[in-house]
């Protein structure tokens, strides 16, 4: 099985065990607008992972975060490659310099961003 696919699984019975109207392979495919049985391939690793439309609104129905998702399928959405299209070479050198450091670094470096304090 591919990881996207196991990913899918696991997550989808696990909240299955909390709820399993809501998260029964039909439900979950409805919401994400894509046939039972294609998702019942993709979680088998039957299928390759779908396009990022299709990701993002699994990600949507399982209440997982779409980038770790496109992530799982080897992918990256639109909007972030946009984002480092307009600056290839800054984006390519902070994401090398990052690559190493550990999460609690690159979370502090994310918040200094966000909250402005560069």
């Amino acid at each position: 099985m591919s990881q996207f696919g196991d990913y899918i699984r696991n997550k989808r019975e696990q909240l299955q065990q909390q709820d399993a109207a809501a998260f029964s392979l039909r439900r979950v495919a409805s919401t994400a607008g894509i046939e039972p049985s294609y998702l019942s391939k993709i979680e088998r690793g039957l299928q390759p992972p779908p396009g990022e439309a299709t990701i993002v609104q699994l990600a949507r129905a399982l209440d997982e975060d779409p980038d770790v998702m496109l992530a799982l399928a080897g992918k990256v959405s639109e909007e972030l490659k946009k984002i480092i299209q307009q600056r290839p070479q800054l984006f390519g050198q902070l994401i090398r310099e990052l690559k190493d450091m550990p999460d609690h670094a690159v979370l502090r470096v994310v918040r200094e961003v966000r909250d402005g304090n560069w």
